[in-house]
């Protein structure tokens, strides 16, 4: 029987509909007790799916799995228009869809892949001032929002039956799919609302990778530390990073925060999608344990210096 699990590491919840993703957060460190919990990629109140909850030392990697692909299932709805832009807000807007035809849509959706400029909801934590959107919404303040660019991958059709389309989105990081669907509806006329919206994918996780936090909950109550068996390793947030394997020399310098060189020869690269020009690389102990992301400080001489330790 293994006498040690670790308790830092990355959990896969699959968020239910109805709770914040930082009561998702709270609910893990209370049934845990573990202090550090964080979350990356917030999932609406009303979506479901794939949150990446880092647990411990791992919540120092949240800055690592905030970027990458993102997929989800969507379900828009034609014909009416909320304030929020989803199923929770007050209708704006109600119209005939009588007319809207797969067909029309089908033409319309090319137009949303690339690179697009998306104005965000203003009903979203994005902060202006140092203070959230949705609380100046709250209040009823007038608040111009900038477009940003995001990046649509994919989308694919799964099945229109009227006035519900619903999609398959592949897209970057930062992109709403309210904001998605509100344009959406424009292009077609009658307007739209996201109905329902399930993440499938974060960076590399998938639906199926994902707990949910009643499993959790039990596996805790048949053993104190039952919920450590759904942890994946810290590394895995940085396993799209070249890798090095330390000798003992080296690892004993990065531990103490000193610089080493590094030959290229010994930059592995494990991951079909590292980048070979990339200035950051994950380090490991010569028994294949995580240690730490060094980070290249003189290219001309190799020279790494470590950026992050883990204890190990």
């Amino acid at each position: 029987m293994e006498s040690h699990r670790p308790t830092s590491g990355i959990l896969i919840i699959d968020k239910p509909k109805g709770i914040t993703s930082h009561d998702v957060v709270a609910r893990v460190r209370k049934v845990t007790g573990v202090r550090k919990v964080g979350h990356t990629g917030t999932l609406d109140p009303l979506a479901t799916g794939v949150l990446v909850v880092c647990v411990g030392q791992a919540t120092r990697l949240i800055e690592y799995l905030t970027t990458g692909l993102k997929r989800y299932r969507a379900t828009i709805r034609f014909g009416l228009t909320t304030d929020t832009l989803d199923a929770e807000g007050q209708v704006l807007s109600r119209n005939d869809v009588s007319d809207l035809t797969q067909h029309t849509l089908q033409h319309l959706l090319p137009t949303f892949l690339g690179e697009i400029e998306q104005i965000p909801p203003i009903f979203s934590a994005i902060k202006r001032n140092g203070q959230p959107l949705y609380k100046a919404a709250r209040a009823g303040k007038s608040v111009k929002i900038e477009p940003r660019l995001v990046t649509i991958y994919a989308l694919e059709w799964i099945d229109w039956s009227s006035p519900d389309l619903i999609l398959d989105v592949s897209c970057s990081s930062g992109t709403y799919i309210r904001a998605l669907a509100r344009d959406l509806g424009e292009a077609a006329g009658p307007g739209a609302f996201l109905a329902d919206l399930t993440r499938t994918a974060n960076h590399h996780w998938l639906l199926d990778d994902a707990v949910s936090l009643n499993t959790l909950e039990r596996a805790i109550e048949a053993e104190p530390l039952g919920w450590q068996t759904y942890l994946f390793p810290p590394d895995r947030a940085v396993d799209h990073l070249p890798k090095l394997t330390l000798d003992d020399l080296a690892a004993t310098r990065v531990k103490h925060g000193n610089t080493i060189r590094v030959a290229n020869e010994q930059i592995e690269f494990d991951d079909t999608q590292a980048d070979p020009n990339s200035t950051l690389i994950r380090a490991y102990l010569p028994d294949n344990r995580f240690l730490a992301i060094m980070e290249l400080v003189e290219a001309d001489e190799n020279i790494w210096q470590p950026k992050k330790v883990f204890q190990t």
